[in-house]
């Protein structure tokens, strides 16, 4: 199963990724990566609109062990946008 959420990233993630010459989804992925091991592809190698920020993500565990690795991208997430915030 895939899924292709949006991400809605603060101007000062946005910021971050450009001072590194990264994509911003790009950056987003590679920090999920570093922080979880979770491997994400950046939205943006799929032609999304511009200004707009995705990623896609195979979803391949076992079913038991799901809630734990949403468990990881959400607790992921909330760090990142904190550490981002506007």
């Amino acid at each position: 199963m895939y899924v292709f959420p949006r991400i809605h990233l603060p101007e000062k993630a946005i910021k971050a990724a450009e001072a590194v010459k990264t994509v911003p989804d790009a950056f987003y992925c590679r920090r999920l990566l570093n922080a979880t091991g979770i491997v994400v592809v950046p939205g943006s190698g799929f032609g999304q609109v511009p200004g707009t920020w995705h990623f896609r993500c195979t979803i391949l565990p076992q079913e038991d062990k799901i809630p734990a690795v949403i468990n990881r991208l959400t607790d992921f997430h909330k760090s990142f946008m904190d550490e981002y915030r506007d």
